[in-house]
């Protein structure tokens, strides 16, 4: 499989994460009869990083996320050599998610980018529930830290490449559950850039904080599964561990 093929199926996975995972929030969530609230929004996340676990996954290694990229690395299981490309198209293909999502929700009268926000990332007044700062950085190192542990441990065997999407998608969902109030939720940086740029304002000023927690809580998963695992995977069979061709 060439590089081109892997960084398109990236892009492909980033973008339809953030366009179900935030489309669920924009315009799903608060509906005022049969809102999904924050678990239908948590299961949504859950859902599409499931899906395209399985649809990319033996393509590029569905990581989907900068952040379970840079872990990947640092633990030895991803070529460093593709770590900024493969950040890049997720990204972009996030963003893309982004600017689909914030068309189609235009299209209701009367719809305002920056009183719904498209679900982008914040901390202190805009935060969902108010959270402060060191709050909500603590909650992003821990939540990623957490995350990106979970898949490098379900994908560690050949024996996951089957059940590791399920475990992740459930793992994304579970975090969503916790974090939703605190921050929205990122655990991803490339998520969290697509709406701020949509956003801009506010938004762009406190991206800061959605790649510096998310990519300190990977690196820390990254080191502690070196430490307890050593780098190599037992099989490079694993969706996630799937590395460019050179």
């Amino acid at each position: 499989m060439s590089l081109f093929h892997k960084l398109f199926a990236e892009g492909l996975g980033a973008f339809w994460l953030t366009l179900a995972g935030c489309g669920s929030a924009v315009m799903a969530a608060t509906i005022p009869e049969g809102g999904i609230g924050i678990v239908g929004v948590s299961l949504a996340f859950g859902l599409a990083a499931l899906t395209m676990a399985y649809a990319v996954g033996p393509v590029s290694g569905a990581h989907l996320n900068p952040a379970v990229t840079l872990g990947l690395a640092v633990a030895g299981r991803f070529s460093w050599r593709y770590v900024l490309p493969y950040m890049l198209v997720q990204v972009v293909g996030a963003t893309i998610g982004a600017w689909l999502l914030s068309m189609i929700a235009s299209g209701l009268p009367g719809f305002d980018i920056e009183r719904s926000t498209l679900a982008a990332n914040g901390y202190a007044e805009h935060s969902p529930y108010g959270y402060s700062l060191l709050a909500c950085f603590a909650c992003e190192v821990v939540t990623t830290f957490a995350f990106v542990g979970i898949v490098l441990a379900a994908t560690r065997r050949p024996d996951g490449l089957q059940t590791a999407p399920i475990v992740i998608g459930v793992a994304l969902t579970l975090v969503h559950l916790v974090s939703m109030p605190v921050t929205n939720t990122s655990v991803n940086p490339a998520r969290s850039t697509a709406p701020a740029l949509m956003v801009q304002g506010w938004a762009l000023s406190q991206l800061w904080l959605f790649w510096v927690a998310p990519l300190l809580g990977a690196v820390l998963a990254g080191r502690m599964t070196a430490w307890l695992c050593g780098g190599a995977p037992d099989s490079h069979a694993a969706p996630v561990n799937a590395a460019p061709d050179t």
